[in-house]
Formats: structure tokens, C-alpha cells, sequence
């Protein structure tokens, strides 16, 4: 039986030994829904830190709030399993490493109450040292762009550095730190592919979304904090792994049936090849690289 939309939004919050991230995300979400009802559904992969039993210690003075223990399968996967016991008109994937503003929900739905052509959009993410999260607009990767910016570090093209991040505007992809997506687009294009263990899932939802006739939106209206990379910090070396096989699976998934079977293994060496760059320099920096 298809389960009824009977409230407006649906936070999907993925923990891992998130808990002192939590203390300042959960407080800023209560203060942040006031117009439209919600819920919150935290899925804890396995944190093992204490994450999990803080937030049951709050289930009992917040009726809006859902714990699920869950074993650690990945940033899709887990998701997934939070979104499979929602029941908001929209689903927000936020990750539990931010901070909300006080009208960030409201300006987000006002909006897409307004634009029933969007089916997915995200707001402007500034990280704490106030410069923008340059991932919360981006271009679709492809051979030219991405090789500019791993290689070249220009990313203009990738992520509209030319353009003023105070405007609205369409875009290839939002990021999955604040992904806003309609209940009904995404009972057409699907869950999130399970493939991608960690880094890539939110531009092959976009590319789906875009695919199935409904636009991606930038809206700057809406404001978060992004405390970037305390997950990826806590396992740095099996996240660049995870963030360099993203990459081969988006590739494969999307681009290789357009490119020769030579230039498809090009691509597929050159990541691997910057995986094994970044792995022998990382064993030399106290903080390693995974991804800007």
C-alpha cells in the first residue's frame, strides 16, 4: 500500500560519530520549522561513539523524531533506508555535520511551492569560515571539466565560479549536504543508486531528475553552515578510495557509452592514477586530501 503524504517535509539526517556535530544541527532544526510540519528521521551507520544512544535520550520530548540504528552500508544506502520510512511531500537529505538558519526550511519550501517545474534544489552553503562551499552548484563532471579541476585546479566551468553565488539560478547538480527533492520526482526516478558508497550519489540523482524533465535549482535565499569533512577526516584514506570510485562508476554510468573504448580506459587510468598520487602524498600530510 503506498504510504500517504500527510506532513510537508522529511529530514534525512545520515550520522557516523557525528554526535558533538548533532548538539549544534538538532537545536538549529527545531528552531527552524514553524509554517510547515515535518519530521526528522536519523539514520546512525553504526557510530558506535555514543551518537545513537544521545538522540534516543531525546526521542521522548521530541514526537517529530525517529532513530534508526543501522549497520554502516554506505551514504546511499543509508539514506535510503530513511527515506524508505518517510512520509513528506519533499525528502531533505542534510548531513549531520551543519547548521540551519532560522527561516532556511521556509524559504526553501515557499519555493518550491512556487516552481512545480523544479524537482530538486539546494540552498547556499557557507562553510565556517564564511567563503562558499563551492560544491552546493556544480556542472555535471565530464572528461574536460574534471581533468581542469583535479588537475589544472581551475574550476570554472565545474562549479560557476564566474557567476555571483547570490543568484538564483539553474544548475547541473546540488550537493547532498542540503539535497531538497519531491516526493513525487523521486517516485519517478528512483531511490539513490547504492553503488555509490560515498561521494557521487547526488549528482546522478540530479542527472536523473534532470533526465526524467524537471529542473535543478540554486536558490541563495536560503542559507546553512557546512562543517565540511568530519566524515571523510575520521577515514581519509578509504574516502579518497570511495571518492575516486565515484568517479569511475559516474563515468561508466553515464559518459562511456558516448566515448571509444581506448579513450573510456584513458579516463579510467587516469583516476587511478591520481588515486595512487593522492595516496602516497597523504601519507605524508597531517591532514590528507580527499576532495574540494
Amino acid at each position: 500500500m503506498q504510504k500517504v503524504n500527510n506532513i510537508d517535509l522529511s529530514i534525512i539526517i545520515l550520522s557516523y560519530k557525528s554526535k558533538e556535530h548533532l548538539k549544534v544541527l538538532l537545536p538549529s532544526i527545531f528552531a527552524s520549522t514553524k509554517k510547515y510540519s515535518y519530521e526528522v528521521i536519523l539514520v546512525d551507520n553504526n557510530s558506535g561513539d555514543g551518537t545513537a544512544e544521545a538522540v534516543e535520550g531525546l526521542l521522548p520530548s521530541v514526537p517529530n523524531l525517529k532513530l534508526i540504528r543501522n549497520k554502516n552500508n554506505g551514504f546511499s544506502a543509508g539514506n535510503n533506508v530513511g527515506i524508505k520510512q518517510s512520509s513528506g511531500k519533499y525528502i531533505l537529505l542534510l548531513n549531520p555535520d551543519t547548521k540551519v538558519e532560522p527561516n532556511t526550511f521556509e524559504t526553501m519550501l515557499d519555493f518550491m511551492e512556487s516552481r512545480p517545474d523544479v524537482g530538486i534544489s539546494g540552498c547556499k552553503i557557507i562553510k565556517p569560515d564564511g567563503k562558499l562551499d563551492l560544491a552546493c552548484r556544480r556542472r555535471f563532471p565530464n572528461p574536460w571539466n574534471s581533468f581542469a579541476r583535479l588537475f589544472l585546479r581551475n574550476n570554472k566551468n565545474y562549479n560557476y565560479t564566474d557567476i555571483s553565488d547570490n543568484e538564483s539560478m539553474e544548475v547541473d547538480s546540488v550537493v547532498g549536504a542540503f539535497l531538497l527533492i519531491r516526493k513525487s520526482v523521486m517516485d519517478k526516478i528512483g531511490l539513490l543508486d547504492e553503488k555509490f558508497f560515498m561521494y557521487g550519489e547526488d549528482l546522478d540523482w540530479c542527472w536523473r531528475c534532470k533526465q526524467a524533465g524537471f529542473k535543478v535549482w540554486y536558490y541563495p535565499k536560503a542559507q546553512i553552515t557546512h562543517y565540511k569533512g568530519s566524515s571523510s577526516a575520521k577515514t581519509p584514506f578509504l574516502a579518497l578510495k570511495w571518492f575516486h570510485q565515484s568517479m569511475w562508476i559516474f563515468y561508466k554510468k553515464h559518459y562511456a557509452e558516448r566515448y571509444f573504448f581506448a579513450f573510456n580506459w584513458l579516463i579510467y587510468l587516469g583516476i587511478n592514477l591520481r588515486l595512487l598520487m593522492l595516496t602516497g602524498l597523504n601519507l605524508f600530510k597531517k591532514n590528507p586530501v580527499v576532495s574540494k
